[in-house]
């Protein structure tokens, strides 16, 4: 099943906020979110790694449901 979350809102925010763990925020997933925050988006690594999720459509929402195109 597919999220309600926007696909081109997740990769943007991603793209541009994602050392601050925007991107997770935006799709429910707080606790994550703080994480990447404290972590600064895991020196950079995790960040690129989401960014490549997101545009991929592998994220997941919190519910655990694919936001895809």
């Amino acid at each position: 099943m597919k999220s309600e979350k926007n696909y081109v809102v997740l990769i943007l925010l991603s793209f541009f906020f994602g050392g601050l763990g925007v991107d997770r925020f935006y799709v429910g997933r707080i606790g994550i979110g703080i994480a990447k925050l404290l972590t600064l988006g895991g020196f950079g690594i995790w960040a690129l790694i989401d960014f490549v999720f997101a545009v991929a459509g592998l994220m997941k929402d919190k519910e655990g449901k694919l936001i895809k195109p």
